[in-house]
Protein backbone atom coordinates (compact mmCIF):
# COMPACT_ATOMS: atom_id res chain seq x y z
CA UNK A 1 0.00 0.00 0.00
CA UNK A 2 1.05 3.39 -0.41
CA UNK A 3 1.33 5.74 2.12
CA UNK A 4 -1.88 8.07 0.74
CA UNK A 5 -3.79 4.72 0.77
CA UNK A 6 -2.22 4.18 4.57
CA UNK A 7 -2.90 7.17 5.66
CA UNK A 8 -6.41 7.39 3.91
CA UNK A 9 -7.46 3.88 5.38
CA UNK A 10 -6.52 5.07 9.07
CA UNK A 11 -9.15 8.12 8.71
CA UNK A 12 -11.75 5.58 7.83
CA UNK A 13 -10.35 3.10 10.70
CA UNK A 14 -10.86 6.51 12.94
CA UNK A 15 -14.26 7.28 12.15
CA UNK A 16 -15.20 3.45 12.92
CA UNK A 17 -13.57 3.24 16.04
CA UNK A 18 -15.48 6.72 17.60
CA UNK A 19 -18.89 4.81 16.14
CA UNK A 20 -17.94 1.94 17.39
CA UNK A 21 -17.60 4.14 21.19
CA UNK A 22 -13.81 4.14 21.56
CA UNK A 23 -12.37 7.58 22.73
CA UNK A 24 -11.58 9.72 20.77
CA UNK A 25 -8.05 10.68 22.09
CA UNK A 26 -7.37 6.75 22.20
CA UNK A 27 -8.56 6.15 18.81
CA UNK A 28 -6.03 8.39 17.36
CA UNK A 29 -3.35 7.20 19.23
CA UNK A 30 -3.86 3.87 17.92
CA UNK A 31 -4.78 4.36 14.03
CA UNK A 32 -1.57 6.88 14.55
CA UNK A 33 0.50 4.55 15.36
CA UNK A 34 0.06 1.36 13.01
CA UNK A 35 -0.08 4.16 10.40
CA UNK A 36 3.09 5.34 10.82
CA UNK A 37 4.21 1.49 11.84
CA UNK A 38 3.10 0.53 7.88
CA UNK A 39 4.34 3.78 6.42
CA UNK A 40 8.01 3.12 8.50
CA UNK A 41 8.27 0.78 10.80
CA UNK A 42 7.37 0.11 14.73
CA UNK A 43 10.68 1.51 15.65
CA UNK A 44 10.08 5.16 14.22
CA UNK A 45 6.03 4.78 15.59
CA UNK A 46 7.42 4.23 18.98
CA UNK A 47 9.99 7.00 18.76
CA UNK A 48 7.52 9.47 17.49
CA UNK A 49 4.99 9.24 19.76
CA UNK A 50 7.53 9.56 22.53
CA UNK A 51 8.67 12.70 20.71
CA UNK A 52 4.72 13.80 20.35
CA UNK A 53 4.25 13.68 23.95
CA UNK A 54 7.85 15.44 25.01
CA UNK A 55 7.13 18.00 21.99
CA UNK A 56 3.07 18.78 22.34
CA UNK A 57 2.90 19.18 26.08
CA UNK A 58 6.36 20.71 27.29
CA UNK A 59 4.96 24.50 25.93
CA UNK A 60 4.88 26.78 28.93
CA UNK A 61 1.57 28.21 27.29
CA UNK A 62 -0.27 25.09 28.20
CA UNK A 63 -0.36 26.05 31.91
CA UNK A 64 -3.24 28.64 30.45
CA UNK A 65 -5.07 25.71 30.20
CA UNK A 66 -6.00 24.89 33.82
CA UNK A 67 -6.08 28.69 34.60
CA UNK A 68 -8.71 29.77 32.50
CA UNK A 69 -10.91 25.98 33.73
CA UNK A 70 -10.28 27.02 37.18
CA UNK A 71 -11.50 30.89 36.27
CA UNK A 72 -14.58 29.71 34.98
CA UNK A 73 -15.42 27.30 37.71
CA UNK A 74 -14.41 30.03 40.55
CA UNK A 75 -16.81 32.58 38.77
CA UNK A 76 -19.52 30.17 38.31
CA UNK A 77 -19.70 29.33 42.13
CA UNK A 78 -19.23 32.97 43.39
CA UNK A 79 -22.62 33.33 41.56
CA UNK A 80 -21.00 36.25 39.69
CA UNK A 81 -23.63 35.08 36.69
CA UNK A 82 -26.62 35.78 38.69
CA UNK A 83 -25.04 39.00 39.45
CA UNK A 84 -24.83 39.82 35.53
CA UNK A 85 -28.13 38.36 34.68
CA UNK A 86 -29.81 40.90 37.49
CA UNK A 87 -27.84 44.20 35.83
CA UNK A 88 -28.88 43.46 32.80
CA UNK A 89 -32.47 42.63 33.85
CA UNK A 90 -32.34 46.04 35.65
CA UNK A 91 -31.36 48.23 32.49
CA UNK A 92 -33.51 46.10 30.07
CA UNK A 93 -36.55 45.36 31.73
CA UNK A 94 -38.70 47.76 29.78
CA UNK A 95 -37.53 46.39 26.40
CA UNK A 96 -39.76 43.91 24.57
CA UNK A 97 -38.85 40.73 25.76
CA UNK A 98 -35.81 42.08 27.62
CA UNK A 99 -35.41 39.65 30.14
CA UNK A 100 -34.05 37.34 26.56
CA UNK A 101 -32.33 40.24 25.32
CA UNK A 102 -31.04 40.66 29.38
CA UNK A 103 -30.17 36.82 29.39
CA UNK A 104 -28.12 37.32 25.87
CA UNK A 105 -25.20 40.12 27.04
CA UNK A 106 -25.17 38.66 30.11
CA UNK A 107 -24.02 35.85 28.52
CA UNK A 108 -21.88 37.44 26.76
CA UNK A 109 -20.15 38.89 29.23
CA UNK A 110 -20.15 36.06 31.56
CA UNK A 111 -18.42 34.65 28.32
CA UNK A 112 -15.88 37.11 28.36
CA UNK A 113 -14.40 35.75 32.09
CA UNK A 114 -15.12 31.81 31.76
CA UNK A 115 -14.76 30.86 28.51
CA UNK A 116 -16.92 27.69 28.35
CA UNK A 117 -20.22 27.01 26.97
CA UNK A 118 -21.29 24.34 29.78
CA UNK A 119 -20.49 27.08 32.48
CA UNK A 120 -23.01 29.65 30.68
CA UNK A 121 -25.37 27.02 30.24
CA UNK A 122 -25.57 25.61 33.88
CA UNK A 123 -25.31 28.95 35.21
CA UNK A 124 -27.88 30.61 33.21
CA UNK A 125 -30.56 27.80 32.81
CA UNK A 126 -30.70 28.33 37.16
CA UNK A 127 -30.60 31.93 37.09
CA UNK A 128 -32.51 33.26 33.75
CA UNK A 129 -34.76 30.30 32.94
CA UNK A 130 -36.93 30.43 36.48
CA UNK A 131 -36.72 34.22 36.38
CA UNK A 132 -38.65 34.55 32.34
CA UNK A 133 -41.01 31.77 33.09
CA UNK A 134 -42.22 33.95 36.27
CA UNK A 135 -42.68 37.12 34.13
CA UNK A 136 -44.71 35.14 31.46
CA UNK A 137 -42.18 33.44 28.64
CA UNK A 138 -42.54 30.19 27.59
CA UNK A 139 -40.10 27.70 28.86
CA UNK A 140 -39.63 26.60 25.08
CA UNK A 141 -38.36 29.88 24.41
CA UNK A 142 -36.36 31.10 27.50
CA UNK A 143 -34.56 27.51 27.71
CA UNK A 144 -33.14 28.47 24.05
CA UNK A 145 -32.68 31.51 24.69
CA UNK A 146 -29.71 30.31 27.14
CA UNK A 147 -28.80 27.13 25.15
CA UNK A 148 -28.42 30.05 22.03
CA UNK A 149 -26.40 32.44 24.15
CA UNK A 150 -24.39 29.85 25.83
CA UNK A 151 -22.52 29.39 23.03
CA UNK A 152 -20.98 32.89 23.40
CA UNK A 153 -18.64 31.65 26.13
CA UNK A 154 -16.66 29.20 23.43
CA UNK A 155 -16.29 32.26 21.11
CA UNK A 156 -15.91 35.57 23.07
CA UNK A 157 -11.91 35.58 24.93
CA UNK A 158 -10.79 33.93 26.84
CA UNK A 159 -12.13 30.76 24.84
CA UNK A 160 -10.70 27.06 25.46
CA UNK A 161 -11.31 26.33 22.07
CA UNK A 162 -9.56 28.96 20.68
CA UNK A 163 -6.54 28.25 22.84
CA UNK A 164 -6.78 24.81 21.12
CA UNK A 165 -7.15 25.94 17.72
CA UNK A 166 -4.24 28.24 18.33
CA UNK A 167 -2.02 25.52 19.71
CA UNK A 168 -2.77 22.82 16.22
CA UNK A 169 -2.66 25.84 14.23
CA UNK A 170 0.58 26.86 15.38
CA UNK A 171 -1.08 30.37 15.78
CA UNK A 172 -0.88 33.12 18.64
CA UNK A 173 -3.21 32.32 21.48
CA UNK A 174 -3.58 36.28 22.11
CA UNK A 175 -4.17 36.74 18.01
CA UNK A 176 -6.58 34.39 18.15
CA UNK A 177 -8.52 36.21 21.81
CA UNK A 178 -8.70 39.57 19.72
CA UNK A 179 -10.05 37.82 16.31
CA UNK A 180 -13.26 36.39 18.68
CA UNK A 181 -14.20 39.93 20.12
CA UNK A 182 -15.72 41.18 16.41
CA UNK A 183 -17.80 37.82 15.82
CA UNK A 184 -18.74 37.32 19.67
CA UNK A 185 -19.93 41.12 19.06
CA UNK A 186 -21.96 40.22 16.02
CA UNK A 187 -23.28 36.82 17.32
CA UNK A 188 -24.73 38.80 21.03
CA UNK A 189 -26.43 41.73 18.53
CA UNK A 190 -27.81 38.82 15.86
CA UNK A 191 -29.16 37.07 18.96
CA UNK A 192 -30.77 40.05 20.32
CA UNK A 193 -32.51 40.80 17.08
CA UNK A 194 -33.92 37.23 16.92
CA UNK A 195 -35.52 37.55 20.30
CA UNK A 196 -37.07 41.29 18.96
CA UNK A 197 -38.21 39.95 15.79
CA UNK A 198 -39.82 36.60 17.27
CA UNK A 199 -41.35 38.82 20.15
CA UNK A 200 -43.42 40.76 17.37
CA UNK A 201 -43.55 38.52 14.58
CA UNK A 202 -44.69 35.20 16.56
CA UNK A 203 -45.49 35.73 20.61
CA UNK A 204 -47.25 32.20 21.00
CA UNK A 205 -43.92 31.22 20.82
CA UNK A 206 -42.09 33.78 22.83
CA UNK A 207 -44.49 34.74 25.50
CA UNK A 208 -47.12 32.02 27.20
CA UNK A 209 -48.57 35.34 29.30
CA UNK A 210 -48.35 38.56 27.48
CA UNK A 211 -49.89 40.15 30.70
CA UNK A 212 -46.76 40.07 32.84
CA UNK A 213 -47.89 41.06 36.01
CA UNK A 214 -45.35 39.72 38.19
CA UNK A 215 -42.94 42.62 39.60
CA UNK A 216 -39.16 42.87 39.15
CA UNK A 217 -37.07 43.31 42.12
CA UNK A 218 -35.86 46.99 42.07
CA UNK A 219 -32.12 47.95 42.29
CA UNK A 220 -30.69 51.17 42.98
CA UNK A 221 -27.57 52.43 41.27
CA UNK A 222 -26.18 51.57 44.80
CA UNK A 223 -26.90 47.44 44.10
CA UNK A 224 -26.15 47.78 40.25
CA UNK A 225 -22.95 48.90 40.86
CA UNK A 226 -21.79 46.76 43.91
CA UNK A 227 -22.60 43.79 41.25
CA UNK A 228 -21.09 44.89 38.37
CA UNK A 229 -17.87 45.69 40.18
CA UNK A 230 -16.79 42.00 40.30
CA UNK A 231 -17.87 41.50 36.62
CA UNK A 232 -15.93 44.89 36.08
CA UNK A 233 -12.67 44.10 37.97
CA UNK A 234 -12.26 40.18 36.24
CA UNK A 235 -12.90 41.60 32.47
CA UNK A 236 -9.92 44.21 33.36
CA UNK A 237 -7.71 42.14 34.73
CA UNK A 238 -7.55 39.16 32.26
CA UNK A 239 -8.79 41.19 29.17
CA UNK A 240 -7.32 44.35 29.93
CA UNK A 241 -3.73 42.99 30.91
CA UNK A 242 -3.62 40.71 27.61
CA UNK A 243 -4.65 43.41 24.86
CA UNK A 244 -2.45 46.03 26.75
CA UNK A 245 0.03 43.70 26.84
CA UNK A 246 0.76 43.58 30.10
CA UNK A 247 0.12 40.47 30.43
CA UNK A 248 0.74 37.17 28.37
CA UNK A 249 -2.12 34.79 27.73
CA UNK A 250 -1.12 32.24 30.34
CA UNK A 251 -0.18 35.15 32.89
CA UNK A 252 -3.85 36.62 32.78
CA UNK A 253 -4.94 33.03 33.57
CA UNK A 254 -3.19 33.11 36.56
CA UNK A 255 -4.25 36.67 37.41
CA UNK A 256 -8.22 36.06 36.79
CA UNK A 257 -7.73 32.86 38.52
CA UNK A 258 -6.77 34.70 41.56
CA UNK A 259 -9.29 37.67 41.21
CA UNK A 260 -12.00 35.02 40.92
CA UNK A 261 -11.01 33.28 43.70
CA UNK A 262 -10.52 36.69 45.63
CA UNK A 263 -13.85 37.27 44.69
CA UNK A 264 -15.58 33.35 46.01
CA UNK A 265 -13.26 33.83 49.00
CA UNK A 266 -14.97 37.68 49.86
CA UNK A 267 -18.91 35.81 49.06
CA UNK A 268 -17.78 33.19 51.52
CA UNK A 269 -19.23 30.68 48.71
CA UNK A 270 -16.04 29.13 49.06
CA UNK A 271 -14.95 26.31 52.15
CA UNK A 272 -11.80 23.97 52.02
CA UNK A 273 -14.07 20.83 50.54
CA UNK A 274 -15.32 22.77 47.80
CA UNK A 275 -12.27 24.29 46.88
CA UNK A 276 -10.11 21.31 46.38
CA UNK A 277 -13.57 19.71 44.40
CA UNK A 278 -12.58 22.55 42.15
CA UNK A 279 -9.31 21.57 41.97
CA UNK A 280 -9.69 17.98 41.22
CA UNK A 281 -12.60 19.29 38.25
CA UNK A 282 -9.94 21.23 36.99
CA UNK A 283 -6.99 18.58 36.95
CA UNK A 284 -9.80 15.95 35.08
CA UNK A 285 -10.59 18.90 32.42
CA UNK A 286 -7.16 20.08 31.71
CA UNK A 287 -6.19 16.24 31.70
CA UNK A 288 -8.02 15.20 28.97
CA UNK A 289 -7.53 18.29 27.01
CA UNK A 290 -4.07 17.78 27.32
CA UNK A 291 -4.50 14.45 26.21
CA UNK A 292 -6.45 15.11 23.32
CA UNK A 293 -3.85 17.49 22.20
CA UNK A 294 -1.27 15.01 22.71
CA UNK A 295 -3.36 12.41 20.63
CA UNK A 296 -4.15 15.18 17.76
CA UNK A 297 -0.61 15.82 17.57
CA UNK A 298 0.18 12.32 16.62
CA UNK A 299 -2.33 12.08 14.07
CA UNK A 300 -1.45 15.39 12.46
CA UNK A 301 2.01 13.69 12.33
CA UNK A 302 1.05 10.31 10.81
CA UNK A 303 -1.25 12.56 8.18
CA UNK A 304 2.11 14.51 7.15
CA UNK A 305 3.96 11.60 6.96
CA UNK A 306 1.28 10.11 4.55
CA UNK A 307 1.14 12.94 2.00
CA UNK A 308 -3.09 12.64 2.45
CA UNK A 309 -3.05 16.64 3.06
CA UNK A 310 -1.46 17.12 0.49
CA UNK A 311 -3.27 14.91 -1.94
CA UNK A 312 -6.30 16.89 -0.23
CA UNK A 313 -4.67 19.89 -1.06
CA UNK A 314 -4.52 19.15 -4.81
CA UNK A 315 -7.99 17.60 -5.20
CA UNK A 316 -9.85 20.32 -3.93
CA UNK A 317 -7.69 23.65 -5.11
CA UNK A 318 -7.30 22.50 -8.53
CA UNK A 319 -10.33 20.83 -9.47
CA UNK A 320 -14.00 22.26 -9.93
CA UNK A 321 -14.47 22.80 -6.09
CA UNK A 322 -12.02 25.11 -5.36
CA UNK A 323 -11.06 27.09 -2.51
CA UNK A 324 -14.90 28.52 -1.31
CA UNK A 325 -15.59 24.69 -2.09
CA UNK A 326 -13.64 23.18 0.33
CA UNK A 327 -14.52 25.75 2.55
CA UNK A 328 -18.75 25.08 2.25
CA UNK A 329 -17.84 21.35 2.52
CA UNK A 330 -16.01 21.60 5.38
CA UNK A 331 -18.35 23.66 7.23
CA UNK A 332 -21.11 21.22 6.63
CA UNK A 333 -18.97 18.53 7.30
CA UNK A 334 -18.48 20.60 11.31
CA UNK A 335 -22.17 20.94 11.64
CA UNK A 336 -22.93 17.40 10.40
CA UNK A 337 -20.42 16.25 12.99
CA UNK A 338 -21.61 18.43 15.71
CA UNK A 339 -25.05 16.40 15.75
CA UNK A 340 -22.88 13.47 17.06
CA UNK A 341 -19.88 14.13 18.72
CA UNK A 342 -18.44 16.89 20.80
CA UNK A 343 -16.48 20.22 19.83
CA UNK A 344 -13.29 19.71 20.82
CA UNK A 345 -13.15 16.09 19.16
CA UNK A 346 -14.48 17.46 15.62
CA UNK A 347 -11.39 19.70 15.64
CA UNK A 348 -8.71 17.72 16.82
CA UNK A 349 -10.51 14.96 13.83
CA UNK A 350 -11.07 17.54 11.32
CA UNK A 351 -7.94 20.05 11.78
CA UNK A 352 -4.83 18.02 10.94
CA UNK A 353 -6.58 17.25 7.57
CA UNK A 354 -7.95 20.44 6.57
CA UNK A 355 -5.36 22.93 7.90
CA UNK A 356 -2.81 22.17 5.20
CA UNK A 357 -5.39 22.73 2.52
CA UNK A 358 -6.94 26.10 4.15
CA UNK A 359 -3.27 27.14 4.44
CA UNK A 360 -2.90 26.21 0.44
CA UNK A 361 -5.65 27.63 -0.13
CA UNK A 362 -4.12 31.03 1.00
CA UNK A 363 -6.57 31.75 3.94
CA UNK A 364 -5.93 33.59 7.11
CA UNK A 365 -5.30 30.81 9.70
CA UNK A 366 -7.14 33.01 11.89
CA UNK A 367 -9.99 33.82 10.34
CA UNK A 368 -10.39 30.22 9.41
CA UNK A 369 -10.18 29.87 12.87
CA UNK A 370 -13.25 31.97 13.77
CA UNK A 371 -15.23 30.17 11.10
CA UNK A 372 -14.56 26.72 12.34
CA UNK A 373 -15.27 27.60 16.21
CA UNK A 374 -18.90 29.11 15.37
CA UNK A 375 -19.83 26.13 13.13
CA UNK A 376 -18.28 23.49 15.66
CA UNK A 377 -20.51 25.83 18.37
CA UNK A 378 -23.62 25.37 16.01
CA UNK A 379 -22.93 21.43 16.81
CA UNK A 380 -24.04 22.25 20.87
CA UNK A 381 -27.66 23.71 19.93
CA UNK A 382 -28.19 20.90 17.20
CA UNK A 383 -30.00 17.01 17.54
CA UNK A 384 -29.70 14.55 18.25
CA UNK A 385 -26.08 15.50 20.30
CA UNK A 386 -26.76 19.18 20.93
CA UNK A 387 -24.59 19.14 24.68
CA UNK A 388 -25.68 22.76 25.71
CA UNK A 389 -29.35 21.33 25.35
CA UNK A 390 -28.89 18.68 27.30
CA UNK A 391 -27.00 20.31 30.45
CA UNK A 392 -29.91 22.70 30.44
CA UNK A 393 -31.95 19.69 30.66
CA UNK A 394 -29.94 18.33 33.24
CA UNK A 395 -29.45 21.61 35.64
CA UNK A 396 -33.48 22.73 35.16
CA UNK A 397 -34.16 19.25 36.61
CA UNK A 398 -37.73 19.62 35.12
CA UNK A 399 -39.70 16.22 34.63
CA UNK A 400 -42.34 18.33 32.02
CA UNK A 401 -39.76 20.18 30.48
CA UNK A 402 -38.96 17.80 27.35
CA UNK A 403 -35.54 18.06 25.33
CA UNK A 404 -37.42 18.37 22.21
CA UNK A 405 -38.91 21.84 23.29
CA UNK A 406 -35.40 22.98 24.17
CA UNK A 407 -34.33 22.19 20.50
CA UNK A 408 -37.19 23.79 19.32
CA UNK A 409 -36.53 26.76 21.45
CA UNK A 410 -32.93 26.85 19.94
CA UNK A 411 -33.50 26.59 16.76
CA UNK A 412 -33.95 30.19 15.82
CA UNK A 413 -30.37 30.87 17.36
CA UNK A 414 -29.05 28.25 15.03
CA UNK A 415 -30.07 30.42 11.79
CA UNK A 416 -28.65 33.68 13.65
CA UNK A 417 -25.83 31.84 14.35
CA UNK A 418 -25.81 30.50 10.20
CA UNK A 419 -26.37 34.12 8.93
CA UNK A 420 -23.74 35.24 11.28
CA UNK A 421 -21.31 32.96 9.56
CA UNK A 422 -22.12 34.17 6.12
CA UNK A 423 -21.06 37.26 7.30
CA UNK A 424 -17.71 36.49 8.44
CA UNK A 425 -16.84 34.62 5.46
CA UNK A 426 -18.28 37.63 3.33
CA UNK A 427 -16.45 40.10 5.36
CA UNK A 428 -13.13 38.32 7.11
CA UNK A 429 -12.15 41.85 8.55
CA UNK A 430 -15.15 41.15 11.58
CA UNK A 431 -12.87 38.34 12.61
CA UNK A 432 -9.11 39.57 11.52
CA UNK A 433 -9.35 43.60 12.01
CA UNK A 434 -8.38 43.36 15.61
CA UNK A 435 -6.41 40.63 15.32
CA UNK A 436 -3.91 41.66 12.73
CA UNK A 437 -3.48 45.59 13.87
Amino acid sequence: MTPVEIGSLAIAALILLIYLGMPIGIGMLTVSFFGVAAIRNDVVSLRMLGAVANDSLREYLFAVVPLFVLMGLLVTISKVGKDTFDVFQQLLRRVSAGLGIATVFANAVFASITGISIASATVFSRVAVPEMTRHGYTKKFATGVVAGSSVLGMLIPPSLLMIVYAVLAEESVGRMFLAGVGPGILLSVAFAATILLLARSNKDFVFHNTDDTEGYDELGVSAVLKKSVPIVALILIVLGGLYGGFLNPTEAGAAGAFGALVIALMRRSLNPRGFWALLVETGQITVSVLFLILAATFFSRMLALSGVPRELAEIFLTGPIGPYGFLLLYILLIIALGCLIDSISIMLILLPIALPVASAAGFDLIWFGVLTVVAVEVGLLTPPFGLSVYIIKSAMDDPDLRVGEIFQGAFPFVLAMLVSLGLIIAFPSIATWLARL
